[in-house]
């Protein structure tokens, strides 16, 4: 049986289904969120069939009402388990686009699902992990939370106000035996950068290759950073005491930036 449940939204493929199976490697219940319901069955059938305990549940983000009811659907797969012990938010989007697009809802959407798509998980999952005085909650942000890049404004806004929000919330959670912390990679080899390759390649006319080989150079590391190294970064805060931590992955190292709140949740 698994020793306790973990929600991860973002969970059919990516950084999100890297995470399942790192939590499925650990013997907890990976509770796999996301829009896609295929794409979500072939991640807990790939995870059952290696000995590991998953559920699917159908997700949209940036539905309030969506996410009420997936809670209570998790709440229910987990009851065994006691209620959900932690919460990894994975799910998000990324579109570029100039600074003045003319898309009056580019901001909006970035903000529905990066930040108060994850926001409102937290406001429904949170309290009961401090009645049980403990929970781990992990966002999986971006180095785009931590700086600007040109053409992503809207991205960037949304992430930083993840991080911001991340930082501000671990001070109110110190000492209830839940903490809340952040992941902010910089490029990685994830759908969301296949989705990026397509739209320079559109844009510029140059191969996917050398689109690639272009953001892999972007990172300090000169590489784009795995999925699995996400997932590794997440999985080391979940097994931790620490609170209000941010991690920065930039393909050369992992460096600790600590928030305001220092030591244990």
């Amino acid at each position: 049986m698994a020793s306790a449940a973990i929600l991860i939204t973002g969970g059919g493929g990516g950084i999100g289904a890297a995470v399942v199976r790192r939590a499925a490697e650990a013997g907890w219940l990976a509770l796999v969120a996301g829009r896609d319901r295929a794409r979500l069955d072939a991640v807990v059938s790939e995870v059952r069939s290696r000995g590991g305990a998953a559920s699917a549940i159908e997700i949209d983000v940036s539905d309030p009402a969506s996410i009420r009811k997936a809670c209570d659907e998790a709440q229910r797969a987990s009851a065994d388990l006691g209620s959900i012990s932690a919460l990894v938010n994975c799910a998000g989007i990324a579109i570029s686009a100039p600074l003045f697009s003319g898309d009056a809802d580019l901001f909006e959407r970035h903000l529905a699902v990066n930040f108060h798509g994850a926001r409102r998980l937290v406001e429904a999952l949170a309290p009961r992990m401090r009645e049980k005085k403990y929970g781990r909650i992990v966002h999986v942000a971006s180095s785009a939370g931590l700086r600007g890049y040109a053409y992503t404004a809207a991205y960037c806004a949304s992430k930083h106000a993840l991080v911001g929000y991340t930082r501000a919330a671990a001070l109110e959670l110190a000492g209830s035996g839940v903490s809340i912390a952040a992941v902010c990679p910089h490029y990685v080899d994830s759908p969301l950068t296949d989705g990026a390759v397509e739209r320079m390649v559109a844009k510029t006319k140059k191969s996917a290759s050398d689109v690639r080989a272009f953001l892999a150079k972007q990172n300090p590391g000169g590489r784009l950073i795995s999925s699995a190294e996400v997932a590794d970064a997440v999985w080391s805060l979940i097994e931790s005491e620490e609170n209000g931590t941010i991690l920065e992955l930039d393909g050369a190292r992992v460096v600790r930036l600590e928030g305001p709140v220092l030591g244990k949740a």
